[in-house]
């Protein structure tokens, strides 16, 4: 009697069977994608880090210009008679008629009385725009790091120096500086980052 098995023999590959393998050439393809990747999530962070970096300069020194020009708009405004000229913290002369109004310091009277005033004048000595009143010996830091000494420019509506104290003329203001204020101090020039930094801005005055 012939008796069949009901059994089949076990292959020699079954313990293997859906086992999946990648090849030497599979590994470095996947290792390169993957460097690549982690290279440029750094790179992006990086580039992200030095615009933060530029930026914020930027963004504090406009902060102290508002700092800077709004006491100077109320002033002006605010001022019965104003006076273009040269000063420091304890004189003051005004431009001559007849010449161009434009000078390192600005002399403002809130009344017809011209013992009661406050005066802006850039300081050669430090190269900082200051502020005083009248009997006062100390003066206040309105910006630092200020390189031209022609800084107020009395103007009419079309931006012309005048040469005459006229109606409803427009006190200019040119701030050059040399580094950016703030809290970085980052400096300006052609060898580094800024190449320059100006403040303009223009302040109407109307006679009262």
């Amino acid at each position: 009697m012939n008796i069949r098995s009901r059994h089949k023999p076990a292959s020699s590959t079954g313990s293997y069977r859906g086992q999946i393998a990648f090849t030497l050439v599979e590994v470095m393809i996947a290792s390169t994608i993957s460097l690549m990747v982690v290279g440029a999530v750094l790179t992006t962070n990086l580039f992200g880090v030095r615009v933060i970096q530029i930026t914020q300069p930027k963004v504090s020194a406009s902060a102290a210009v508002r700092q800077t020009i709004s006491p100077l708009v109320t002033d002006i405004t605010s001022a019965k008679m104003v006076r273009i000229g040269s000063g420091d913290l304890y004189s003051f002369t005004r431009v001559a008629d007849g010449a161009l109004k434009q000078g390192s310091a600005v002399q403002l009277y809130p009344s017809n009385d011209t013992n009661v005033f406050t005066r802006y004048f850039w300081d050669v000595t430090d190269k900082k725009l200051k502020r005083v009143t009248n009997g006062s010996t100390n003066a206040l830091v309105v910006a630092s790091a200020i390189t031209n000494n022609l800084v107020f420019s009395g103007e009419d509506s079309l931006g012309n120096i005048l040469t005459n104290n006229q109606n409803n003329i427009v006190i200019g203001v040119t701030l050059q500086y040399s580094q950016l204020g703030g809290t970085t101090n980052m400096p300006v020039g052609p060898t580094n980052y800024y190449k320059s930094y100006q403040v303009r801005t223009r302040i109407v005055h109307r006679s009262q």
